[in-house]
């Protein structure tokens, strides 16, 4: 019943592939229009409104090596690199 169909994206005017599976689901969703957008440019415009994310670098009070965290710590509580918090949830 449906068939591929190549659109061009509105934003960077690339030719991206609208799938038959794709047309099904939209129409299973009740959607009239077809994408505007490339897949690219739908999750760079959706990111573009959440606020970038700061990371700290710490040393991993268990292995002594450097990690990333998405928090400030604080000098009252040990912070683990991922592995080492990994091991210990194991335990």
């Amino acid at each position: 019943m449906y068939e591929d169909k190549t659109l061009v994206c509105k934003d960077c005017g690339e030719e991206f592939v609208f799938t038959a599976g794709e047309q099904e689901f939209y129409a299973e969703k009740g959607f009239q229009n077809e994408p505007q957008r490339c897949k690219a440019c739908r999750d760079k415009r959706k990111n573009a409104a959440k606020p970038q994310r700061e990371y700290f670098t710490v040393t991993c009070a268990q292995c002594g090596g450097e990690a990333k965290v998405p928090f400030q710590p604080t000098s009252d509580r040990p912070v683990l690199c991922s592995e080492c918090f990994a091991a210990s949830k194991n335990q």
